[in-house]
């Protein structure tokens, strides 16, 4: 019983697996011939409607008593049903996946199309645009060979006015000519008697300016003996007065620090408080008076300050008269807190 079985297995597959093989095979050489003969300026189609079926085998009803080799078959049965539903399920999937592809086409042919189209239509307008501009073009070049034609005509009219008037000028020419030899021969003539009376006041100008000249270099040479006096003397005033100014800078410092010393300002004092004092020295060093020339506003600061300056029983002075009267005669000082100027 079992041997039996297993033969009709075997009978059962081998009937089975050849037609689907066969269905595979026939939908493909379908789908090539559609692809091969697709027309690409073919409108686009209205995509198919898809029909999906599935079987469904009933259920086999249980029979009170069945012999095994019912039960054999109906296992045959089912195992040929479900194989049959695979196969219907594949060949729905084929013709699915084949009108995809159609649909694909098809959409690829209108893009293509439409492209062609647009291709067409920028080419028209390519086109156009060339005629215009051979147009314009053709225009232009009207309009620049009629503007050449004035051109050249103005151009001989004006060689014409220009041929009258070299004409004319060359007349004017050969009457101004004339005229200029005749005036160049009175002019000759002129300048004969005058290059005469010219010679000869020359010569007396000449006698003239050899005196004068003479005259002259003896007053140069004066000048120049003078100019070097008065450069020698004045780079010796400079020289002193450098000297004096050096010196009175350096006793100028030792009198403000003697002053300095010598004052002693109040607690009252501020940074603001400045009072100035005129000083007159005599030319040993002493004090010959001071003089308040601008108050502090502060009766105690200026006091201070008038005492410092009478306090010094002789101010360092320089030895050169000339330095003392100009710098140290009579001059001022300023007393502040911070500084003395």
């Amino acid at each position: 019983m079992k041997g039996h079985k297993r033969d009709i297995l075997s009978i059962g597959k081998a009937p089975l697996k050849s037609p689907v093989a066969v269905s595979v095979a026939l939908h493909l050489l379908v789908f090539g011939i559609a692809l091969a003969g697709w027309s690409w300026n073919a409108p686009p189609e209205p995509e198919p409607r898809s029909i999906s079926a599935r079987l469904i085998s009933p259920e086999p009803r249980p029979t009170p008593v069945v012999d095994e080799q019912d039960q054999d078959d109906k296992a045959q049965e089912r195992k040929q049903a479900r194989e049959r539903e695979a196969a219907e399920q594949r060949r729905q999937a084929e013709e699915k996946a084949r009108q995809e592809a159609e649909q694909k086409a098809r959409e690829e042919a209108r893009k293509r199309e439409q492209e062609r189209r647009e291709q067409e239509a920028q080419a028209r307008e390519l086109a156009e645009k060339q005629a215009r501009e051979r147009e314009a073009a053709r225009q232009k070049a009207e309009a620049a060979a009629k503007e050449r034609e004035r051109q050249k005509a103005e151009e001989e009219r004006r060689r014409q006015e220009e041929a009258r008037k070299r004409a004319e000028e060359e007349k004017r020419r050969q009457e101004e000519q004339r005229r200029k030899e005749e005036e160049e021969r009175q002019r000759r003539e002129e300048e004969a008697r005058q290059k005469e009376a010219e010679r000869k006041r020359l010569e007396a100008e000449r006698r003239l300016r050899e005196q004068q000249l003479q005259a002259l270099a003896e007053q140069a040479r004066k000048d120049r003996e003078a100019e070097a006096r008065r450069q020698q003397e004045a780079a010796a005033a400079r020289a002193r007065e450098a000297q004096m100014l050096s010196e009175s800078e350096k006793y100028q410092a030792l009198i403000r620090e003697r002053l300095s010393q010598a004052w002693y300002p109040p607690s009252s004092a501020t940074e603001n408080m400045t009072a100035r004092l005129q000083i007159t020295l005599l030319p040993t060093g002493e004090l010959g008076s001071v003089k308040l020339v601008n108050s502090s506003g502060n009766s105690a600061f200026d006091n201070s300050a008038l005492s410092a300056v009478r306090s010094l029983s002789r101010y360092p002075v320089p030895d050169n008269r000339d330095t003392f009267e100009r710098y140290f005669r009579q001059f001022t000082i300023e007393f502040n807190p911070q500084r003395l100027r």
